[in-house]
C-alpha cells in the first residue's frame, strides 16, 4: 500500500504509462507528475515486462535471510509454546535464545498470543474469512433478562432490584453478521421460535440488500431446534436462494464472528449504562447498530468500520 505522501498511486502509475505510451517524452511526463526520471523509467519498464500487475507495489521482504533461526530450533520453540504455554521471557533461557528472537519466531508462526491457541490442547485456532460480502452470514440468538419499569438492580441496588425482577422473563436478541465485512443486524423479540427466526432472516436479508449485499449464499447457525428442524427456517433459506450450515456441537468458535459480536453487543449496548426500562434499552439498539456498522473501528478490518467493506467502489480499504 502506498504511503499517504506518495507521488504515485496505482492510478498515477497508469497515467504515467498511458502518457508515455501516447508518445510523450518520459522526462516531460515525470515533471508533470512530480517524480524523477529514474522513477518514471522504473514504472514504465515494469509495465512493459509485467503488464498491469507491474504497477502494483511489491513486498519489501528479502528473497533469502541467511541468519534466520534454523528450522529445527523454530520447531522446538513452537512445540514448547504449545505444550507449556510459556512466554518469550521464559522460553528464551530454556532454549538459550534471546527473548526477542523467541518473540519473532512466535509471531512468524501465529503463536505470539495465547488467545490464538486452544488452551487445553495447544492447537492453533484456525481463523477464516470469506472472500466477499454475502458469501456467509452468521446468525445467533442472545438471551437477556428484561428490565422492570423504573430500573433493575443497576439502578436500585441489588436488594431492591432482586425484589422487582421476578416474572420479568427474557428478551431474545436475534443477530446476523456478514462474515467478510462484519456488517451486523439485530432485532429484539420475545422468543426464539421457528417463525420468529425465519421472519428475522427475511428482514436481515432486506437490510443487507439496502447496504449493498444483494445476495446471501450461505447462513451459518448453531444447532438450536429452529435451525435444524423447522420448515419455516428452510422456507426462509429457499426464498433467499441460500443454503443452511450448522456448527459442530459445542463448538462456538465455528460461529465465532457472531459470538464475538454478541459480546460487543453486551459491552456497548446492553450493559453500557443503567436503563430505567426495557423499552429504553430496546430503543437504544438502533443507535448502537449504526455506530457499529458506520463508525466503530474494527481491528480485523484494519481499523475501519464494516461499511467500508460493503460500499467500497474505489477499493481504498482493501
Amino acid at each position: 500500500m502506498s504511503h499517504r505522501n506518495a507521488r504515485l498511486t496505482v492510478h498515477g502509475r497508469r497515467l504515467l504509462v498511458e502518457r508515455v505510451g501516447a508518445g510523450r517524452p518520459i522526462a516531460h511526463v515525470a515533471a508533470e507528475l512530480g517524480i524523477s526520471r529514474p522513477t518514471a523509467h522504473k514504472w514504465v519498464r515494469r509495465w512493459r515486462s509485467e503488464g498491469e500487475a507491474g504497477l502494483h507495489d511489491r513486498s519489501s521482504r528479502p528473497l533469502r535471510t541467511p541468519h534466520r533461526t534454523a528450522t529445527a530450533v523454530e520447531a522446538r520453540v513452537c512445540r514448547l509454546r504449545q505444550d507449556r504455554k510459556l512466554g518469550p521471557a521464559r522460553l528464551g533461557p530454556i532454549l538459550d535464545l534471546p527473548a526477542s528472537t523467541v518473540h519473532r519466531i512466535l509471531v512468524r508462526h501465529g503463536l505470539n498470543r495465547l488467545a490464538f491457541l486452544d488452551r487445553p490442547t495447544g492447537q492453533v485456532i484456525r481463523r477464516y474469512e470469506r472472500d466477499r460480502p454475502g458469501e456467509l452470514v452468521h446468525v445467533d440468538v442472545k438471551k437477556l433478562g428484561r428490565i422492570p419499569e423504573g430500573g433493575g438492580h443497576k439502578v436500585l441496588g441489588r436488594q431492591a432490584g432482586r425484589a422487582r425482577r421476578s416474572s420479568m422473563g427474557f428478551d431474545y436478541v436475534h443477530s446476523a453478521v456478514d462474515d467478510h465485512s462484519r456488517l451486523a443486524y439485530s432485532e429484539v423479540h420475545g422468543d426464539e421460535k421457528a417463525a420468529t427466526c425465519a421472519a428475522f432472516l427475511d428482514r436481515a436479508a432486506a437490510f443487507f440488500t439496502t447496504m449493498g449485499i444483494h445476495r446471501i449464499e450461505r447462513v451459518l447457525t448453531d444447532n438450536a431446534w429452529p435451525y435444524r428442524k423447522s420448515f419455516a427456517w428452510r422456507d426462509a433459506l429457499s426464498r433467499l436462494g441460500a443454503t443452511g450450515k450448522l456448527t459442530r456441537a459445542y463448538r462456538p468458535q465455528t460461529n465465532g464472528k457472531v459470538e464475538r459480536f454478541n459480546r460487543t453487543l453486551l459491552d456497548e449496548w446492553a450493559y453500557l449504562r443503567p436503563y430505567t426500562s426495557n423499552t429504553e434499552r430496546t430503543q437504544a439498539l438502533n443507535n448502537f447498530l449504526h455506530t457499529y456498522n458506520h463508525h466503530r473501528c474494527h481491528t480485523a478490518l484494519g481499523g475501519h468500520p464494516p461499511i467500508t467493506r460493503v460500499n467500497n467502489p474505489a477499493g481504498q480499504y482493501s
